[in-house]
């Protein structure tokens, strides 16, 4: 009886970890996209600027909140992935 119970126990602890395990992994893979995304934007942005410098307030200030969005979304994917954990 009590070995039955020593095996659950290292089975919800494998378990446990195996899970915290892939919720790391997840807050990875959002950062990354995150800083994927950015690095996108911000090179479509340049690009657009180098096509017509008189557009670099309006393209620089929606990049801005272009980033400001992915960088949300990267956040709360984190988020959730440690909830997860």
């Amino acid at each position: 009886m009590e070995w039955q119970q020593q095996k659950n126990i290292i089975n919800l602890n494998f378990i446990t970890m195996t899970i915290t395990g892939i919720a790391a992994i997840g807050a990875g893979l959002a950062a990354i996209g995150a800083g994927v995304g950015i690095g996108k934007i911000g090179g479509s942005a340049m690009e657009a600027m180098a096509r017509q410098p008189e557009m670099h307030g309006k393209i620089q200030s929606s990049a801005l909140i272009l980033a400001a969005f992915v960088e949300a979304v990267a956040l709360f994917g984190v988020v959730v992935a440690f909830l997860q954990g």
